[in-house]
């Protein structure tokens, strides 16, 4: 069994409290050059949107969204860690979701192993555990478009995938309207998709960091990553949650 133990809490628990303060100090002596990116910022700002979204769906979103595990490796047992970016807790089931924003559809993949892992801890002690994607879709290309890159002189070697690619032909991905209809589909992971012009349209006059032309001007190189640390995402992603983005900055 890869994991043995786990617990959900809040953000005030000591213990994470703790870790986070570690991870801190940890950042502040390798601090970046550069500021946070207009993408990580957007993510924060999409992650907040969609809490949002699905408190006015109905969704009671639960404070205990921090998930503290144990993992095994090899003989080692790790203390491990992870912002779950909104929960629902309804008696002997939790609803997880996962907020990401992305121009890419291999994404989906990435989030589709967070919540897997996720899952995994949490069915130790939760007998039911739904999984959702909230997928904020800020230019993923659709076959037309694929077919007029791969036409131009700077094509790649292989055609970026489509949403329909990732999930058209493997089960365990299910496209949905509203939070509720993941239930069909207790084991496998439901995706509710965005637009950008959705997301503008649910910040009304709040501003968002859209200006993502800045990411491409400097990128300097990111620090080392530290031991232990499993709060953000995977940093190779289009966006970080709240906490990722806040460590980008120090």
């Amino acid at each position: 069994m890869r994991f043995v133990r786990a617990r959900l809490t809040t953000f005030d628990d000591p213990h994470y409290r703790a870790f986070v303060e570690q991870i801190t100090i940890a950042r502040e002596n390798q601090r970046a050059t550069r500021p946070p990116r207009q993408r990580d910022l957007f993510g924060g700002e999409a992650e907040q949107l969609l809490r949002e979204w699905l408190t006015a769906q109905g969704q009671a979103l639960s404070e205990r969204r921090i998930l503290e595990y144990d993992e095994r490796s090899g003989r080692q047992t790790i203390r491990k860690y992870r912002e779950i970016d909104a929960l629902v807790e309804v008696g002997r089931s939790v609803h997880v979701f996962e907020v990401k924003a992305s121009r890419s559809a291999h994404t989906i993949r990435k989030a589709a192993t967070q919540l897997h892992d996720i899952r995994a801890a949490l069915q130790l002690i939760i007998p039911r555990v739904y999984t959702t994607l909230l997928l904020v879709d800020t230019g993923i290309p659709d076959a037309e478009a694929v077919k007029a890159l791969m036409r131009s002189p700077d094509a790649p070697h292989t055609p970026p995938p489509t949403i329909a690619d990732i999930i058209g032909d493997q089960s365990r991905f299910h496209l949905i309207e509203h939070p509720e209809q993941a239930q069909q589909w207790p084991d496998q992971i439901s995706i509710r998709r965005f637009s950008l012009d959705q997301l503008i349209a649910m910040a009304g006059d709040r501003p968002l960091h859209l200006d993502w032309d800045l990411d491409e001007e400097e990128e300097a190189p990111s620090p080392p990553p530290i031991k232990r640390q499993t709060v953000a995402d995977d940093p190779d992603d289009d966006t970080d949650n709240p906490f990722a983005a806040l460590l980008g900055a120090l």
